[in-house]
C-alpha cells in the first residue's frame, strides 16, 4: 500500500499502521480515508498529501 506525506508538516500516513487518534484503522488506504480526515501533525487536509515515492 501507498504511503502518503503532508507536504507542510512531513507527517507520513502509512496505511499499514493507519492513524490511531482518529479512529482509522491499520490496514485503511490513504484512498479509503474520510474526506474529511486531517493529518494528525498539523492538521492538514487530505488535499495536501503526496505519494512518497
Amino acid at each position: 500500500m501507498q504511503k502518503y506525506k503532508c507536504v507542510f508538516c512531513g507527517h507520513i500516513y502509512d496505511p499499514k499502521i493507519g492513524d490511531e487518534k482518529s479512529g482509522i484503522p491499520p490496514g485503511t488506504a490513504f484512498e479509503d480515508l474520510p474526506e474529511n480526515w486531517k493529518c494528525p501533525g498539523c492538521g492538514a487536509q487530505k488535499e495536501y498529501f503526496k505519494p512518497v515515492e
